[in-house]
């Protein structure tokens, strides 16, 4: 495997870990505000984050290259609204996505067409993340401060929070 794309793709492995523990540090803030909806869908997309980190990793072992994991630093794990996490979230999606696509660009300099594959799926991912990011922060702009409003959107996303990408995936 190419010594450039593959400490990208490490690079990668770690950012979707910092995403996983990010999201796990929003659910924990969520339940701490009794808003168990939105802790249950920031849990289930911190699922899903360790899975993009974990495809990454077999991937990485399945063209005989070596992983390496480098420290994560703490998460933030307060936030003065629910909007302001998820523009948090959205931001941190963007971040993902711009990586994705810099990872994408180096895979098709190198000439390396197996993992320039690998990554399409992972630009697609990315264009449906961040969409429903931004409808639940759009949601959140429109409710604003009525209480009986929030209320609805923790049941709705609490509800939308089920099984999680890797049970849903059929190979």
């Amino acid at each position: 495997m190419n010594e450039k794309v593959l400490a990208a793709l490490n690079k990668q492995i770690n950012m979707e870990m910092r995403a996983y523990y990010t999201y796990l540090s929003m659910a924990a803030y969520f339940e701490s505000e009794a808003l168990s909806g939105f802790a249950a869908w920031m849990q289930h997309h911190s699922g899903e984050e360790m899975m993009h980190a974990m495809k990454i990793y077999d991937y990485i072992h399945e063209r005989r290259g070596r992983v390496v994991l480098d420290a994560l630093p703490s998460p933030q794990n307060t936030w003065e609204s629910p909007l302001r996490a998820f523009e948090d979230a959205l931001h941190h999606e963007q971040a993902v996505t711009a990586s994705i696509n810099a990872l994408v660009d180096l895979a098709r300099a190198e000439r390396d067409h197996a993992t320039d594959h690998f990554l399409q799926w992972y630009v697609n991912e990315q264009v449906e993340e961040e969409a429903v990011v931004d409808a639940a922060i759009q949601k959140l702009k429109r409710i604003g401060d009525f209480g009986p409003g929030l209320y609805l959107l923790d049941r709705e996303l609490g509800e939308g929070s089920g099984e999680s990408e890797a049970e849903a995936e059929v190979d």
